[in-house]
């Protein structure tokens, strides 16, 4: 073997490789014991939840909200902490706890630093014109502002104008601080009226001070306490400012606070007493009155921490129950107080051991009872159905559609405890009714077998009768319903059936609710509500299974004969491709489709999947279809142009193209394992003869032309891997016989006579050379199968490729 061909060999045993580690895992998960017994108890312990889910316990289930249907007592005095009573208590002083504030001085700061700034500025400017004393009012300083005193004092006759920009700029900047609205020309007349640099410093150091006592003291505004009566001083917590906030231990005290109206009356006032012109003190008033600002700030930690230091002194709220004592009246809405008590009584209860015993022995009783019918249902699956034993996805599947059954029983039941069942027993007594118990049945009876579907429909009525409170004539009527759904869905092949099937349970549900009703003279009304609910129930499950079945088959890998009749439509793109593009194989796929329904209808396999997958297994041609013979017509061959490895590359081609098309157009998972195993790994020995004769054409022309070889090297052999088909072999009954039925099919095209005699040889060679090539050794047909499958062949070949007799021409009998 030549290093390229031994290169190209390591390579595709890598690709194998590759793409037999996810096959291998899941031949893995299909059939490893461990899957299996974590199958069995993932089964168990669902189905004892959802079955013992509010119903294991010595008490009746009560949800909060809900509207109580008996009377709950206290069984024992006891005493617990409630919660909800405690968190009542605390939002209760938690609401006449005040809110701490603390005293924030910032904005003094920033007032006090600019009006200093714009000060000092002055002091360092010359004062080139300086404005004469103007009159004022009689009456008191005004705390108002007034838009027009700027254009009064500048149009006064008596003021003398001064124009410094030095000056202007600096009040702008003092200004913009803030920002503040104070006046230039308010600043302008302090400077004249006080022209003393240090009695005009002193004066407005006393303004300062006295702002910062007006800080001290603390401002608030009106929209921080709107319920404050007009002249009442408020009580505030104010936290000291040398105590760090957010500390439990911060000194916190009461304090009255003033508004910002009565602060800027603290200030007009203490101005006035001041030894300077009246205009000086107006003037000094209005400059100060913008540093006033509400200087109280919400202290969230300190708040928070005077919280939490009184809660901390607050008890949990202790309740005591005497033995008795009514904890839930009937017919009353479950208040959460009620619930949180009831919750302790069943604390109590198991804290003192009573009813505990009770309690674990039914909870012990229903695990048992869950494991002995998970038992019986598996020794029935290994002695009745040995295939849906050995795979894990079937059983995988069964036990799926059993525990949702069952919750969807429970679900059902649960309504029970809704307001509007509470209040009409009449349609609370149809609930039983409304179960779904033949959803699992029906499914497991479409996608396995009718077998494993009446056992589980039996296993399923069990439990419904256990959850309604051991009913046994609901057991029986709910076996009875399932049993007549998976009886009408026999040889199921439309969707509608399943839907009918169901119909025909619910009736039976309904019939059996009319009779039992009568008998324990029911009124009209209600026997006609639990009729008309059996006949409703019935066709919402038939509905509920057509709609959940395709999840469950493209899940499961199941296919049902419903999927496989819909493919058979010769109008399926896939098809009417083939027709098209690639006639001869279409009429190759239609005679091999033939063949192989035929012969596994014979052995008793499933005919109609045989069919369905004979139909698809060579859409793969379509993608050269000029490569294979039957779909040339007497043009050239595209392959005397390639060497023999190409053109067995693009023959072999084809399993993997078809693979594809048939993944992209999702058909199910049995068509495309057909498409990769109908040749299994057969030779294509026409291309691999042809390749053998050249190579020994081309080892005696170099031997005669006495071409130099080196010495060691033997001629490269032909590699027999390049002509042979990937695999994997044929897996299943079907497909084995579709990988006869292909051959048989293709070799009958170069029979010379069509006599019996040479159909049954060939027939009889072609099952030979597989067998004897081990190409049927992964399949589960036998011998005697074998032999039933090459009459069925013999019969439907003959039948095919019968010859007609010969008409006389048309002057055959004419004399002359």
């Amino acid at each position: 073997m030549s290093f390229t061909n031994h290169i190209k060999t390591l390579l595709g045993l890598r690709r194998q490789r590759r793409r037999a580690e996810p096959a291998a895992f899941m031949a893995f998960l299909e059939g490893s014991r461990l899957v299996t017994a974590l199958i069995f108890f993932t089964t168990v312990a669902a189905i004892v939840a959802i079955s013992s889910a509010g119903l294991n316990t010595a008490h009746l289930p009560v949800l909060q909200g809900q509207v109580a249907t008996v009377r709950i007592a206290a069984a024992l005095p006891f005493t617990y902490e409630s919660a909800l009573r405690t968190a009542s208590a605390q939002a209760q002083v938690l609401e006449r706890v005040p809110p701490v504030y603390r005293l924030d001085t910032a904005e003094l700061k920033k007032f006090s630093t600019a009006l200093r700034e714009l000060h000092t500025h002055a002091l360092e400017l010359d004062a080139h014109s300086v404005p004469l004393p103007l009159p004022q009012p009689e009456d008191a300083l005004d705390d108002t502002d007034d838009p027009s005193s700027d254009e009064r004092l500048a149009n006064h006759p008596q003021t003398e104008r001064v124009e410094d920009s030095e000056l202007a700029r600096a009040f702008s900047a003092f200004r913009a601080a803030g920002p503040y609205r104070a006046s230039f020309e308010d600043f302008k007349i302090l400077l004249s009226q006080v022209p003393d640099p240090t009695t005009r410093s002193a004066l407005i150091e006393v303004g300062l001070e006295i702002l910062a006592q007006i800080y001290a003291d603390g401002v608030h505004d009106n929209s921080l306490l709107p319920g404050t009566a007009s002249g009442e001083l408020p009580l505030i917590q104010v936290a000291s400012p040398g105590s760090s906030s957010g500390s439990e231990s911060a000194a916190v005290a009461p304090r009255r606070i003033q508004s910002q109206e009565e602060a800027l009356s603290y200030l007009r006032l203490n101005l006035s007493g001041e030894d300077v012109p009246r205009a000086a003190q107006v003037a000094l008033f209005r400059l100060l009155r913008h540093g006033v600002s509400p200087n109280l700030v919400f202290d969230r930690e300190a708040t928070a921490a005077r919280q939490r230091a009184i809660l901390a002194n607050l008890k949990p709220v202790q309740i005591e129950v005497s033995r008795g004592e009514t904890i839930i009246e009937p017919d009353t809405r479950v208040s959460p107080e009620q619930y949180e008590m009831l919750m302790a009584h069943r604390q109590a209860l198991r804290a003192s051991g009573t009813g505990e015993t009770d309690e674990r022995m039914q909870l012990f009783g229903r695990v048992l009872l869950v494991l002995a019918m998970v038992l019986a249902s598996v020794f029935y699956v290994r002695l009745e159905d040995r295939e849906t034993f050995q795979s894990n996805g079937r059983l995988g599947l069964l036990a799926l559609v059993v525990i949702l059954n069952i919750a969807l029983v429970r679900l059902v039941f649960s309504l029970a405890e809704m307001d509007f069942f509470a209040a009409n027993s009449d349609w609370a007594s149809t609930l039983p009714y409304i179960a779904p118990s033949a959803f699992a049945p029906l499914i497991l009876a479409i996608l396995i077998d009718a077998g494993s579907a009446i056992f589980m429909a039996l296993f399923i009525s069990i439990f419904t009768g256990l959850i309604y409170g051991n009913r046994l004539d609901l057991l029986v009527v709910t076996f009875l319903a399932s049993t007549v759904a998976i009886f009408s869905c026999q040889d199921l092949r439309r969707r509608s059936r399943v839907v009918r099937a169901a119909g025909f349970g619910g009736l039976a549900i309904a019939l059996f609710a009319l009779l039992v009703g009568f008998s324990e003279q029911l009124p009209a009304a209600t026997l006609l509500k639990q009729f008309g609910v059996g006949l409703a129930s019935g066709v919402s499950t038939g509905i509920l299974v057509v709609g959940l079945l395709p999840i469950f088959e493209t899940l499961f890998k199941r296919t049902t004969n419903i999927t496989l009749l819909e493919l058979t439509d010769y109008n399926h793109p896939l098809l009417r491709k083939m027709q098209i593009e690639a006639p001869g194989t279409y009429h190759h796929s239609l005679m091999v489709a033939q063949l192989s329904e035929s012969a596994a209808t014979a052995i008793g396999a499933n005919g109609l999947l045989a069919r369905v997958c004979a139909l698809y297994h060579d859409i793969g041609k379509t993608v050269m279809p000029e490569y294979f013979i039957e779909n040339q017509r007497g043009g050239e061959n595209p392959h005397d142009e390639n060497n023999p490895s190409l053109s067995a590359l693009i023959i072999k081609s084809h399993v993997k193209e078809g693979v594809d098309i048939a993944r992209k157009h999702h058909l199910p998972r049995p068509i495309i394992d057909v498409i990769r195993e109908h040749h299994g790994t057969s030779l294509i020995r026409y291309f691999y003869h042809r390749e053998c004769v050249r190579a020994q054409s081309n080892n005696g022309h170099a031997a005669t032309a006495n071409t130099p070889t080196l010495p060691g090297i033997a001629p490269a052999e032909v590699a027999e891997s390049t002509y042979r088909y990937d695999g994997p072999l044929p897996r299943t009954k079907e497909s084995a016989i579709i990988s006869l039925a292909d051959g048989i099919e293709a070799a009958s095209r170069s029979l010379r006579q069509l006599s019996p005699q040479h159909i049954n040889e060939l027939i009889d060679s072609v099952i030979t050379e597989r067998v004897e090539t081990n190409q049927l050794d992964e399949s589960s047909l036998t011998f005697a199968e074998l032999s039933t499958v090459k009459e069925s062949f013999s019969h439907t070949m003959i039948n095919m490729l019968h010859s007609r007799i010969e008409y006389p021409k048309p002057n055959d009998g004419k004399k002359g």
